[in-house]
């Protein structure tokens, strides 16, 4: 997941960086941080990205069209 796909699937679900940073048990800083381009740890990128899932967000790999994110159906 890179910083763009995270912004568009908090868009995609009506959340904003703390409802993002609750539910994936990180804080408002380190959301802010990976959504400025910022490294962060494997984990912290794991636990991210597990949060937008379970809200029904599909991150979409670069495939020749660029990342992106879509809800599942």
């Amino acid at each position: 997941m890179i910083a763009i796909q995270c912004k568009m699937a908090r868009s995609a679900v009506g959340w904003g960086v703390r409802d993002l940073a609750r539910e994936a048990g990180v804080s408002v800083d380190t959301i802010s941080r990976f959504e400025r381009g910022e490294e962060l740890l494997p984990r912290t990128v794991a636990a991210i990205r597990a949060a937008l899932e379970a809200a029904g967000v599909e991150l979409i790999p670069e495939n020749g069209g660029g990342a992106g994110v879509r809800l599942r159906k």
